[in-house]
């Protein structure tokens, strides 16, 4: 069997303050709210973002969608595709998969390095649908269930597994599947509130996943819900209407990773810790860094033009000399994070 990366630390165990499922199903009683969970994002949720979300009042954070089939007969995607450290913790990896030996051999490779691992059943992308990963799942409930109930026959509750799902036209079918999980061992399942076919343009739809949780057979089972999360008035609002465990944010945390600590744009020390952890890591491929910014600095309402200028560098070093000749950039090892929510332009005063 390939071994996972050297750099990855040593295995950990479940306890109440890494367990997921635990904090799914307590943080209304110990925090007054759901569980906060910043969602899977194809490429962005790398270890500096997610060290970042934990800043600010996330609870729980999932790793991109791995590719299963790749991920255990290739060295080179195990080292591309999963980095982790002891700090990265509560953590949920995310796995693309259509079959139950690659299913286990992933969890066999992966488990000992995070705290629970998800199944990706809602992605829409044509190319994954077509190889009966992502949201075909839904619509294939006899594999689905049997990946779950491998996983957790062998693991029992050393393993937290959960299925990551959209709703059908007919939710009467989505209570069937949630139904099936529960019945084959499922810790808990994210809802998000679109079918395979809407747009993420289209509202999620909030009443559908109250529904679900509502008529699933197992009450104790716990449901996040997903979908239209972009500031913590959305978050209790969710709450509010679905009675969902734990709320996830993905689009929203890109543009303001902040947002469960209740700002309502992304703040200036954001930007400040993403570049400490880009930096501290050196994992962040540039690309990916330079979008982070870019969402960020959007969502702040910086200058269109700088915005663009920003876009046409090239590498690291010219992006870090760019920043600190526009902006007041704080470095952490040196002095504290800027506490202002503006941007501290160096050549024109912060927007009112």
């Amino acid at each position: 069997m390939p071994t996972v990366p050297s750099f990855i630390p040593k295995p950990k165990k479940l306890t109440p303050e890494n367990d997921p499922l635990h904090i799914i199903k307590t943080r209304r009683i110990t925090h007054n709210r759901p569980a906060t969970i910043a969602g899977p994002m194809v490429r962005y949720s790398k270890l500096p973002f997610r060290q970042l979300c934990r800043h600010f009042n996330v609870d729980i954070v999932y790793s991109p969608m791995i590719l299963a089939r790749e991920f255990v007969r290739n060295e080179h995607a195990r080292m591309a595709d999963f980095t982790t450290n002891s700090r990265d913790t509560p953590l949920i990896v995310q796995v693309g998969v259509n079959n139950v030996v690659d299913l286990l051999r992933f969890v066999e490779m992966v488990s000992p390095y995070c705290d629970g691992i998800g199944i990706n059943c809602g992605c829409p992308i044509r190319e994954q649908v077509r190889e009966g990963i992502g949201s075909a799942l839904i619509y294939n409930q006899p594999l689905l269930c049997e990946m779950v109930r491998a996983v957790k026959e062998k693991y029992k509750d050393t393993v937290r597994l959960e299925t990551k799902i959209r709703i059908h036209d007919d939710l009467a079918q989505t209570v069937t599947l949630c139904n099936a999980l529960a019945s084959a061992g499922v810790d808990w399942i994210t809802i998000h509130g679109r079918t395979r076919t809407t747009r993420s343009s289209v509202p999620a739809n909030i009443a559908a996943i109250r529904y679900i949780k509502e008529h699933i057979t197992d009450k104790e089972l716990p449901i996040v819900a997903n979908g239209d999360c972009f500031t913590l008035d959305d978050c209790h609002r969710i709450a509010a209407e679905t009675g969902a465990d734990g709320i996830m944010a993905v689009r929203g945390l890109l543009a303001n990773p902040a947002l469960f600590s209740g700002y309502k744009t992304c703040p200036w020390h954001a930007v400040e810790l993403l570049w400490h952890y880009a930096m501290e890591f050196g994992t962040l491929p540039y690309q990916l860094l330079q979008h982070h910014l870019h969402c960020m600095l959007e969502n702040m309402g910086a200058d269109k033009t700088l915005l663009k200028q920003m876009m046409d560098i090239k590498n690291f070093c010219e992006l870090i000399d760019w920043f600190d000749e526009h902006f007041v950039l704080r470095r952490k090892s040196q002095e504290e994070l800027s506490d202002i929510p503006d941007i501290p332009y160096r050549h024109r005063a912060p927007r009112p």
